[in-house]
């Protein structure tokens, strides 16, 4: 059975910066394409960063172009994603996921619907 466990989330000031992890166990299907996605209070579960297998592609959602960096430690089985220049607008609820049937990113890329395994999230508060 597939564990996914997030961590790193907290409380930052706006322009602050936080890096979120998520180890992922349990996996028959060695190194998938995996993502995070992130929930507001009121809103639908989007799509916030997504990496291939071996990390050679990777998706953002506009939001974050050149804010925020993914990466992975297959080695380790864990995802990464770096958040700088936070804003009030990132607070949300995290979650990463896995794609179960893909290596590399879909077309289009990062949709929930193409993901699971959903973890019980890190909380990310960016005060203003």
């Amino acid at each position: 059975q597939v564990q996914v466990v997030e961590s790193g989330g907290g409380l930052v000031q706006a322009g602050g910066s936080l890096r979120l992890s998520c180890t992922v166990s349990g996996l028959t299907f060695d190194q998938p394409a995996m993502g995070w996605f992130r929930q507001a209070p009121g809103n639908e579960r989007e799509g916030v960063s997504c990496i291939s297998w071996n990390g050679g592609s990777t998706y953002y959602v506009d939001s974050v172009k050149g804010r925020f960096t993914i990466s992975r430690d297959n080695a380790k089985n864990t995802l990464y994603l770096q958040m700088s220049s936070l804003k009030p607008e990132d607070t949300a609820m995290y979650y990463c996921a896995v794609d179960f049937h893909r290596y590399y990113l879909r077309t289009p890329s990062c949709r929930e619907a193409d993901f699971g395994g959903w973890g019980q999230g890190t909380q990310v508060t960016v005060s203003s």
